[in-house]
């Protein structure tokens, strides 16, 4: 099976009301604006999860410590306290814009309020089912959430970007302490005009997720509408670059099915099928395995459900983050045949018929430390256990 690597992208920004330079030269004359909005990935699990930020840096240098000059500061007026789930499926929470020296910035440093006795929750989750829980995010008010990015600010002009706080995956619990971690998975994304919407079948709107993805890499993701009305079950993939991609449709108790070959061109909208007779409804799955396992070292792991169509394309089917303290992790799979459908411009319906790959077919991809196991698991004929042990 030829599984392309993950692309683990790091970056957080929030713009603020004042920039404060900290010295550095720059790469180009002049300065230009960055304008930024939030967006989140879906969540699994969370019914709420609140950050509350306080500044970010920003650096020409990838490799430039914490404490080294050439930092620009965006800070905010006042620490903003945001709700990441209130900004799934297309919708953005418009950040604001600053100016600052033009030029190519290489690495952003989050920084997150404290949470204090007068603010026990600044930054805090809340699992569906649980109370509201504080989250240990030591690093985030010290040096910063670190990523390294690539955003070219040009003289007088205005660099528009999309940042995606990934809930789903930025998120682990750790162990019975009833803690919950920050362990931020982040994307920018250039605002670009392109988009993907369409429709699943009412009946999987508030379980299913729907993903764009190329080569096994997951570009957008989201879960669609829940509300009543012409747009339940309607979903939006947005800032999608020109291209050919698998949308890959995954939803409880049914078999997981791929539109494949949905071509998006570089402006404009496509459109998979409607809200009437046109929405995407995957095959029930007559029976289901758990597979589950622990990760060792458990610190930033993760793993991964991958099926390959017939032509050799890996599709991400299930995620599931490592315990932090106990590298315990759970996930459960449809038994079955892989479904596909074919793209077609302007089609009304799609039916989704078995690839040809084997039944039951699975593989798992582990990452620790940001290293990867690749572990075949077909035929999956029932619940298993698959631990994983790093060097």
């Amino acid at each position: 099976m030829n599984i392309s690597s993950r692309l683990f992208l790091g970056l957080g920004a929030v713009v603020a009301s004042v920039l404060v330079a900290c010295g550095g030269g720059s790469d180009a004359t002049g300065s230009g604006t960055m304008r930024l909005a939030l967006t989140d990935a879906p969540a699994c699990g969370y019914d709420n999860v609140w950050v509350t930020v306080e500044k970010v840096r920003v650096h020409k240098s990838s490799s430039a410590g914490p404490n080294d000059s050439g930092w620009s500061e965006i800070v905010l007026a006042a620490p903003q306290r945001i709700d990441l789930l209130e900004y799934t499926n297309g919708r953005v929470l418009p950040l604001g814009e600053t100016q600052l020296p033009a030029g190519t910035y290489t690495q952003m440093r989050l920084v997150l309020a404290s949470n204090t006795g007068a603010d026990p929750i600044a930054n805090a989750i809340k699992p569906t089912g649980g109370g509201v829980t504080a989250l240990d995010t030591p690093s985030a008010q010290q040096s910063g959430l670190k990523a390294n990015v690539n955003l070219t600010v040009n003289p007088d002009t205005v660099a528009d970007f999309v940042i995606d706080f990934s809930a789903c995956k930025s998120f682990v619990k750790a162990g019975n302490s009833g803690k919950y971690l920050l362990k931020p998975v982040l994307s920018v994304y250039p605002v670009i005009s392109s988009k993907i919407v369409g429709w699943v079948d009412t009946g999987i709107a508030g379980t299913a997720e729907v993903s764009v993805q190329s080569q096994g890499d997951v570009l957008r993701s989201a879960r669609p509408e829940t509300t009543a009305g012409p747009n339940l079950g309607r979903f939006e993939l947005a800032w999608v670059p020109a291209g050919s991609y698998a949308l890959v449709i995954t939803a409880p108790n049914r078999l997981n099915a791929v539109i494949t070959g949905v071509s998006v061109t570089a402006a404009g909208t496509t459109t998979i099928g409607n809200n009437d007779t046109g929405r995407l409804t995957p095959p029930a799955a007559a029976a289901s395995a758990v597979v589950s396992g622990t990760v060792t070292p458990s610190a930033d792991a993760d793993v991964r459900a991958l099926q390959t169509l017939s032509g050799g394309t890996p599709v991400e089917v299930a995620y599931a983050g490592a315990d932090a303290t106990d590298g315990v992790y759970s996930m459960t799979l449809p038994r079955g045949y892989l479904h596909t459908a074919p793209y077609a411009a302007g089609a009304t319906s799609f039916v989704f018929l078995p690839d040809t790959t084997p039944v039951d077919s699975y593989a798992l991809e582990a990452r620790s430390g940001g290293t990867t196991q690749l572990r075949d698991i077909t035929p999956l004929l029932g619940n298993r256990t698959e631990n994983f042990t790093f060097p």
